[in-house]
């Protein structure tokens, strides 16, 4: 990514923090879930985190007060803005064909028109459609508009979706706002490079890997899909220093499985491995019921290697002591679609939030059988693994 003076800017407040901080790139990178590798690029300026979540949570660690918080944010958005601006495909017409309504709209599954849509992955918890009220003669039809409104909110409280933003998603309850603060980072490769997408399109149609902080940017490009593993990170943060949140629970809730797509798989990586392995909760989405089972991390960086504990049930979260949950969704015999379920406590209250995808579902399908590509970087091209000399 090209040097700017925005990213300049950013890098070094980061590189100020980790140095006030005092501990090395592997310990800090541990409490972040990311590789040393990783925080060592953004500590140099050689590439900005696609979310400022993980900056914030490295402030909080290395004691940042809210003034320096807000001036890091800062500092991060326009970095950003130079990412964006580099990662951006040229735009291409977009073909006349796609601007004519389906000739053959499917009844099933109807595309979402304007306006607030119905999260896809609430399809086995959607509240009936309340019938149409047939217009009296003579009925007055602000009444009739009123009623409609009522009713159409009725159903979105019934359904409880919480709103979803670029950075936090928030809910309310009966009994007033969501407690806390989520985020999510749904392009995570393993180790900060490993990782396989499937892409409908042939090896010569299918750019070179990025970096890792512009893989949603490329991932979404090429329609890319999670192929084999889905990473997912959660930032759970309390709103208040001092009145806790219990997180009680993470459940999975898979809302479709189909084949594994025909697609070709495209490798990010020749292999790659790092020292750490953070804690998360592995995810089996061929099981009928699938678990969010929590796994030990393991830090290989010293002399012997240390185990990182699982995160355990019920866990509490504040303004100052946040909480990331790394999910890791594992499949090798379909094409699933799933999201997550988040249940907490706070002050008497209880509730549950729905952790999706930006309000879509994740999806992750088996790679098993499909032709696997790997970039090569001295010829500039895709080759084959058996080309490249590598399996899986």
């Amino acid at each position: 990514m090209p040097k700017d003076a925005a990213v300049e800017e950013f890098a070094g407040l980061v590189r100020a923090l980790k140095a006030r901080d005092g501990r090395s790139y592997e310990a800090l990178g541990r409490r972040l879930s990311v590789s040393a590798s990783t925080l060592h690029r953004y500590c140099s300026g050689a590439t900005v985190p696609e979310e400022f979540a993980v900056v914030d949570r490295l402030a909080l660690l290395c004691g940042a007060d809210e003034e320096e918080r807000r001036a890091l944010e800062a500092a991060w958005t326009e970095a950003d803005r130079v990412r964006r601006r580099a990662a951006s495909p040229a735009p291409t017409p977009v073909p006349a064909v796609s601007a004519a309504p389906d000739a053959n709209p499917e009844p099933s599954a109807p595309e979402p028109g304007p306006g607030p849509a119905p999260d896809p992955s609430a399809a086995d918890l959607s509240a009936p459609e309340a019938p149409r009220a047939r217009p009296r003669r003579g009925a007055p039809g602000p009444l009739l508009a009123a009623v409609a409104l009522v009713v159409l909110a009725l159903a979105a409280a019934l359904l409880g979706h919480p709103t979803h933003t670029a950075s936090t998603a928030a809910g309310r309850t009966a009994a007033g706002p969501l407690p806390f603060t989520w985020s999510i980072g749904s392009q995570l490769w393993e180790g900060g490079c490993a990782h396989t997408y499937l892409v409908d399109r042939a090896p010569r149609a299918v750019a070179p890997p990025p970096v890792t902080a512009d893989s949603g940017a490329w991932a979404g490009t090429h329609g890319a899909v999670h192929g084999g593993e889905a990473l997912v990170r959660i930032t759970v943060q309390g709103r208040s220093p001092s009145d806790a949140v219990v997180l009680h629970a993470l459940h999975v809730r898979v809302v479709d499985r189909a084949a594994p797509l025909p697609w070709n798989a495209y490798r990010m990586d020749n292999g790659c491995g790092g020292a750490v392995t953070p804690r998360h909760f592995a995810v089996d989405l061929d099981r009928p019921r699938p678990l969010a089972r929590p796994v030990d991390g393991l830090d290989a960086s010293g002399a012997e290697v240390r185990k990182i504990p699982a995160v355990s049930f019920p866990y509490k979260v504040t303004s100052s002591d946040p909480e990331e949950l790394l999910v890791s969704a594992r499949t090798a015999g379909c094409d699933c679609r799933w999201y997550l379920e988040l249940e907490w406590s706070a002050g008497g209250r209880t509730g549950t939030v729905r952790i999706t995808d930006g309000g879509k579902p994740f999806r992750t399908s088996g790679t098993r059988g499909r032709p696997t590509y790997v970039h090569d970087s001295a010829e500039g091209r895709w080759i084959t693994d058996s080309e490249s000399g590598q399996t899986g």
